[in-house]
């Protein structure tokens, strides 16, 4: 019994000293804002959105004086006992990655109401939470438009991760788009599933999307997290094109990437940042559109070739119609 008990503490002492790697503490600091992010289980190398919220702080990180961390936790488990460790240890600012986490900091949030916390994609209803939210179906739109002009076979596809109201603003929008550039156009759409785990299941992506290759897609939209890479794979495989999300992701399959609907994740955390360490942190909602260039569409060399100018020209005065109100894209999650 003895040594049983011994080999227990002895597992507990290296989980909290991992733990205190992890965390750091507050003489590590030096005295300056520590920041904690929380990445949903796609992690942080995902190529799309939580890629984007850690260029953000990472570039928050170069600016700013700031101490930070961050944690991948690996399953949905993981994320309350990762939020609390930060907010256990009091850093100024707590950042969560997705929807998933809005219950979530909910709690914790309300359990220490003098720390800061974002969360992307949620909405939570209290003074020290500010929620980036994006409107993910202008930007949609957009791409949606250039694959309606691009297409050869008047056929296209859309592959989502979850099937869930925040991806239907991305199918929506891209249909409507589309529909708006070229009338006749159809679109596929499916999606990779119903739990977590549709975020992480690229050969799921990519068979959806060879299936809708098959039927005659000739452009490919993925909003699908790590499962959007099993698109890319498909569309580089068939010879067609695929469509990014979240990140500049045009890199991926050069010459197989038509553009990428650009959610500006990075800006939004940086901004959160900044406005912390200046004294200027607001609770509530913070809403990123294309009146702000909060959503768009990524031109580079990669794609320059594969959009003719006149498309691009039109996205663009359908952009400014956005803005102005004269074109008006529905908004799946929108209250009806």
């Amino acid at each position: 019994m003895k040594k049983i008990t011994v080999v227990i503490l002895l597992v507990s002492a290296l989980a909290l000293s991992g733990c205190g790697r992890a965390f750091g503490n507050r003489d590590e600091s030096k005295g300056q804002m520590r920041v904690g992010i929380v990445f949903d289980i796609g992690g942080k190398d995902d190529k799309s959105f939580n890629a984007a919220a850690w260029e953000g702080v990472k570039r928050a990180a170069r600016d700013f004086p700031i101490t930070l961390r961050d944690v991948e936790p690996g399953d949905p488990t993981s994320i309350e006992p990762s939020m609390r460790a930060f907010a256990e240890r009091g850093y100024d600012l707590i950042i969560g990655v997705g929807f998933a986490q809005e219950p979530i900091m909910k709690q914790v949030a309300a359990d220490y109401p003098n720390l800061k916390f974002a969360i992307i994609d949620g909405v939570i209803d209290l003074p020290n939470v500010a929620s980036l939210i994006f409107e993910e179906h202008e930007g949609s739109f957009l791409v949606g438009m250039i694959a309606g002009r691009t297409t050869k076979t008047d056929k296209i596809g859309f592959v989502g991760g979850m099937d869930i109201p925040l991806i239907h603003k991305f199918a929506t929008g891209y249909e409507e788009g589309a529909k708006h550039a070229n009338p006749k156009v159809q679109i596929f759409k499916n999606y990779v599933g119903t739990t977590d785990s549709a975020w992480n299941d690229p050969s799921k992506g990519k068979e959806l999307a060879k299936a809708q290759i098959e039927r005659g897609a000739d452009v490919v939209f993925q909003a699908a997290g790590n499962s959007g890479l099993g698109v890319f794979d498909a569309a580089e495989e068939t010879g067609k094109l695929a469509i990014g999300v979240d990140s500049n992701q045009n890199w991926v399959k050069p010459g197989h990437i038509l553009t990428s609907m650009i959610k500006r994740v990075d800006v939004a955390v940086y901004n959160a940042v900044r406005e912390s360490l200046e004294g200027r942190f607001s609770g509530g909602i913070h809403l990123f559109g294309l009146e702000n260039e909060g959503v768009g569409y990524a031109l580079d060399d990669y794609n320059r070739s594969l959009i003719p100018q006149s498309v691009l020209d039109e996205a663009e005065r359908a952009k400014q119609e956005i803005i102005a109100g004269k074109i008006k894209v529905t908004d799946a999650m929108a209250p009806k």
